[in-house]
């Protein structure tokens, strides 16, 4: 199935009804620049969600450092973003589809279907000539009635059960330096789960930014067999997300992600870690 969708598409349907857009720009390195972005300009219709308040719960011991929000938490930010089963969503960033597709691997977790990523993110869009605008659109809410998928997600026991027992291929999304254990600027240990291949989530799109098509995606992980169970990890559970739509895309079925990923992974001292080429 085919999870991204163009300019084109989107221009086409921008006010009609039942199609609610959604900016996800968020700077990890400045969390306020997002949503400055957002009031200055944005697409028509779009409401903002920011990575931090509304697409992940506030950080504790486990669970990494974006959490995911509570299902009731999160169901209660869609309603009141006019979102219930009958809305197409279409989620951008300017961050090459990270924060775009953590909002759209949410809500697929929690059972809506009529979820897209914009190709080629909001520079593309403006620069293409497409409409922006300043004003925040007024929406009328709606039910969204959450229906959570266990298949999407994978838990640290999950996780562990692989590396003990093979039962799934692990994908590690982050770059090299931080896989091998070279460098950690983020979290407080460098290494990764062991066992786990490496496969860079911005491989996920062009040099120029847009998604790269499913053929592609297939060939990206054509040593994986369509049927394998895959769990896929990266920093905190966002940047993995493009990994777990191109394996849609490319039409693998068993796919979850391991939300809290290597933030959560160090936070138990007897997980084991790797570091080096494998």
């Amino acid at each position: 199935m085919n999870y991204i969708v163009s300019h084109e598409w989107l221009a086409d349907r921008l006010d009609h009804d039942n199609v609610r857009i959604i900016d996800c720009r968020f700077y990890l390195n400045d969390p306020t620049r997002g949503l400055n972005e957002y009031r200055k300009d944005h697409l028509p219709f779009a409401l903002y969600f920011d990575l931090e308040k509304d697409l992940s719960a506030p950080v504790g011991k486990h669970g990494g450092r974006h959490p995911l929000p509570t299902v009731e938490e999160l169901a209660e930010k869609l309603s009141a973003a006019g979102i219930d089963e009958t809305v197409t969503v279409v989620a951008y960033d300017d961050q090459d589809g990270a924060m775009a597709s953590r909002c759209w691997w949410l809500l697929r977790y929690l059972g809506h279907e009529r979820v897209y990523v914009l190709d080629g993110g909001y520079t593309k869009w403006k620069e293409a000539g497409y409409p922006v605008t300043a004003e925040v659109a007024a929406v009328k809410p709606r039910s969204f009635q959450p229906r959570p998928q266990p298949s999407w997600l994978a838990t640290v026991d999950d996780v562990r059960r692989a590396v003990q027992e093979s039962s799934a291929i692990i994908i590690d999304s982050r770059e090299w330096k931080r896989y091998a254990g070279i460098e950690e600027p983020i979290d407080r240990i460098a290494g990764h789960i062991p066992g786990a291949l490496h496969m860079f989530w911005k491989d996920c799109v062009t040099d120029e930014g847009y998604w790269k098509s499913p053929q592609e995606q297939a060939e990206r992980f054509s040593a994986i067999k369509k049927d394998a169970p895959i769990i896929v990890y990266c920093g905190s559970g966002v940047t993995a997300c493009p990994n777990v739509l191109a394996l849609k895309e490319a039409g693998y079925t068993n796919v979850r992600l391991y939300a809290g990923s290597w933030s959560d992974w160090i936070s138990y001292p007897e997980n084991p870690i790797a570091t080096g080429e494998k």
